[in-house]
């Protein structure tokens, strides 16, 4: 019989730490062990009994969560699962608890705790489970290859698509990057899209995030990278110098419009348990861009996009899938492969290299 996922309850709230130790105890795989109203009461539990995951909120007394997730990730690197407002404060405060290591998100709302979280309970369960079995030495490695928030000059679209002096490109906007990840992404994206060149191809990005929090992910990368990074808005252009994030709780999908391509933001059902889904995404640029496409599927949980990985593979996108040991959570690049959607399994470091090459041949 496999060992029980121990979890301890980090959280000032005293009706979030019964709800959330009760929602836990509805899976026989997970043991809570422990519960804290702040990090110094929790470090003196740990100190008797080292938890498999933490769950902690980010607004707490003496300590506060991204100071002590910083302390655990530098000391005993540890799966920790962010229980946080969505108020913007929280959300800001929570996107800097993913950068600094923290795996994923369960967003609570300021009213209707209770409810909420027993609504809930499906997927902090699940968001436990992810945790446990994240590789902590990739959720450190990316974490400390994090680039400090710096402003870098932007070059305007006109800029990218005509650049000066004899060496034009010799590209049009009728070839897209679509990438996909969940768990573990941030991180990820992060590490890809530092790397490209103001003259890469226009991309279209699914991160698994809640709403608010797309929003200020875009706004980091932007300030980062090279490219212009969106939260995609309907009816954004995809051209060549920027990317395209779905905002969280909305679906997006790339139209076709000639030699053109735009993204349709739209409200839907959830699609394997996401909105935003991969596979809506990928299997839109299956249908619009076909041939005309790489597709590259991520770390994260599960096998949202797998399926459309495959439907762009059938149709002649070159596809690639992270492989496992740089993965957070090899779930649905797993999967993926599984299908025989990848035309290759490449490391984390690899990815920018091979999109770089991919619009080389353009």
């Amino acid at each position: 019989m496999a060992e029980k996922i121990k979890v301890m309850i980090v959280d000032d709230s005293a009706l979030v730490r019964q709800v959330v130790a009760q929602a836990l105890a509805t899976d026989p795989g997970i043991e809570v062990i422990g519960a804290a109203a702040d990090p110094i009461f929790a470090q003196q539990k740990m100190a008797a009994q080292w938890p498999d995951v933490l769950v902690i909120d980010i607004e707490m007394p003496r300590m506060d969560g991204i100071t002590f997730l910083k302390k655990i990730m530098a000391e005993r690197p540890t799966p920790v699962v962010i229980c946080s407002s969505l108020a913007e404060k929280g959300a800001q405060a929570t996107f800097e608890a993913l950068a600094a290591g923290a795996i994923s998100i369960i967003t609570k709302p300021k009213v209707g705790l209770k409810s909420f979280l027993e609504d809930a309970s499906n997927d902090i369960v699940q968001a436990v489970r992810s945790a446990a079995r994240a590789n902590m030495l990739a959720v450190r490695s990316a974490a400390s290859g994090l680039a400090p928030v710096i402003n870098r000059p932007k070059l305007s679209a006109d800029a990218v698509l005509s650049p000066p002096g004899n060496r034009a490109l010799e590209r049009t906007t009728d070839q897209v990057v679509a990438i996909g990840t969940s768990t573990g992404g941030t991180q990820a994206l992060e590490a890809v899209l530092t790397k490209l060149p103001a003259t890469s191809l226009g991309i279209v990005i699914v991160q698994h995030m809640p709403e608010k929090f797309t929003a200020m992910f875009a706004e980091r990368l932007n300030s980062l990278c090279q490219i212009e990074v969106l939260e995609a808005k309907n009816g954004d252009r995809v051209i060549p110098g920027r990317a395209l994030i779905a905002p969280g709780g909305r679906h997006m999908m790339l139209k076709r419009n000639g030699a053109q391509y735009a993204v349709e933001v739209v409200d839907g059902p959830l699609i394997n348990r996401h909105k935003p889904s991969v596979d809506v995404l990928f299997r839109s640029v299956a249908k619009c861009a076909g041939a005309n496409a790489l597709g590259i599927i991520m770390t994260g949980m599960g096998d949202d996009g797998a399926r459309g990985m495959k439907e762009m593979h059938d149709l002649g996108a070159k596809t690639i899938a992270q492989d496992e040991k740089s993965c957070v959570v090899f779930g649905m690049p797993k999967e993926a492969i599984k299908l025989g959607a990848a035309d290759q399994t490449i490391a984390l470091d690899q990815i920018p290299a091979a999109i770089v090459s991919y619009c080389k041949r353009f």
